[in-house]
């Protein structure tokens, strides 16, 4: 597969709504799988495919559990509440505090179109909020509390 180039906050491609998936395409599996690659290359935990310039509602998440699609996802149920460090490829060097649910239940398709029900607390419950709203054409800037701030990454030896 390939990278692709990150579309970054001011791109109006990260202002609009996507559009469901109806069906898995040859074109579908080689952007999820470009989708999987650009994540990881860029350190991110949650990649929406807005944010690589396709309106398409389909993310990939990956909070250190393996790699996870989610095709025209939905958030079912939410409960609790988090508050912490929130950050975006798509807003590179900066991050802010967002509060969130703690126990998201979501339904998406698979990459076979099949549904399925996934649960998360925490980070997970954390990335898929994030990431669903890029579909809807948001950024997690709109939901910071106070300001952003530069974010200090550790540089790899």
């Amino acid at each position: 597969m390939a990278t692709r180039k990150i579309r970054e906050i001011g791109d109006e491609v990260l202002t609009k709504v996507c559009k469901e998936v109806p069906k898995m395409t040859i074109r579908n599996h080689i952007l999820i799988g470009d989708m999987l690659d650009t994540m990881y290359e860029a350190m991110g935990v949650g990649l929406a495919a807005p944010q690589v310039g396709v309106l398409k509602r389909i993310v990939v998440i990956d909070v250190g559990e393996g790699p996870i699609v989610m095709i025209n996802p939905e958030i079912l149920e939410t409960d609790g509440e988090q508050t912490g460090e929130e950050g975006c490829l798509s807003v590179p060097g900066k991050s802010g505090v967002v509060t969130r649910p703690n126990y998201v239940k979501a339904k998406a398709f698979d990459e076979d179109m099949k549904e399925f029900v996934i649960e998360g607390e925490g980070l997970l419950a954390r990335a898929i909020c994030h990431e669903l709203e890029h579909l809807d054409g948001h950024l997690y800037v709109e939901k910071v509390e106070g300001e952003l701030h530069d974010t200090e990454y550790a540089e790899e030896e």
